[in-house]
């Protein structure tokens, strides 16, 4: 379903990342492609890391209004801390930020597609290969999808991470296949390929799913859901009474 809200609407400021990686930034291109057919907003890129312009300089030079929409699996370190400090120096510190996905049953379907592409059966089992984050809050939403994952393949499913936290994934993979034997997936809890995607073929699983966006595909339920954030955002009241007349 596409939105249109009017032309004097706020910018969607989509904060992603930030990769080295090429294939990052076509994902984030295409996300924002059809984030914006999916919401009706006009759209910019603001990355929260390693590339350029950041949050801050995407919202600031939006031309008016402006709302966040984190594409972020989860609420940790750059969501809490990354993005309101680039707000803060550009000088709109007041821009509304939307919630991350964590806690999103879209994504959770969206991993769960990816495992039946990939030919995937119930029961077999599946490590939840998320980056990880310093943010004990972060890894507990991970361990949240990893449930709701569960339940909608039939199998049984594990949280391991690429970096930062433990289990990793490779230490989830091994128990996995200790505790039920057979094939053992890693379904990737990332947004887009890059380095931390790359790593999972290490991780000792018999599979490896594709991320769950990639330049030729942006998963038409996390756009929907980026565009439902986006329009709860901008309905709150203190910023329709900033909106521009």
């Amino acid at each position: 379903m596409t939105h249109r809200p009017p032309a004097t609407a706020p910018v969607l400021v989509l904060a992603v990342h930030g990769s080295r990686d090429p294939r990052a930034a076509a994902t984030a291109r295409a996300l924002a492609r059809a984030t914006a057919h999916a919401s009706g907003a006009r759209v910019r890129v603001g990355y929260a890391d390693i590339a350029a312009p950041d949050v801050g300089r995407a919202a600031a030079e939006a031309g008016g209004a402006a709302v966040v929409v984190p594409a972020f699996l989860a609420s940790g370190y750059h969501v809490r801390t990354d993005i309101p400090a680039q707000l803060a120096r550009a000088g709109v510190a007041d821009t509304p930020v939307a919630p991350a996905l964590d806690g999103e049953h879209r994504t959770a379907r969206a991993a769960a597609r990816r495992l039946r592409e990939a030919g995937h059966r119930p029961g077999e089992a599946v490590v939840l290969a998320a980056a990880g984050s310093s943010d004990p809050r972060a890894l507990t939403e991970a361990r949240s999808a990893a449930r709701v994952l569960s339940a909608l393949v039939g199998a049984p499913v594990e949280t391991g991470f690429i970096a930062t936290a433990t289990p990793t994934a490779a230490e989830a993979a091994a128990r996995m296949r200790r505790r039920h034997g057979g094939r053992v997936w890693a379904a990737s809890w990332l947004l887009a390929p890059g380095l931390f995607h790359t790593r999972l073929a290490e991780c000792g699983a018999d599979a490896v799913t594709a991320p769950l966006c990639t330049p030729e595909h942006p998963d038409p339920g996390i756009t929907e859901a980026l565009a439902l954030r986006y329009h709860r955002a901008r309905s709150r009241p203190a910023l329709t009474a900033a909106a521009p007349c």
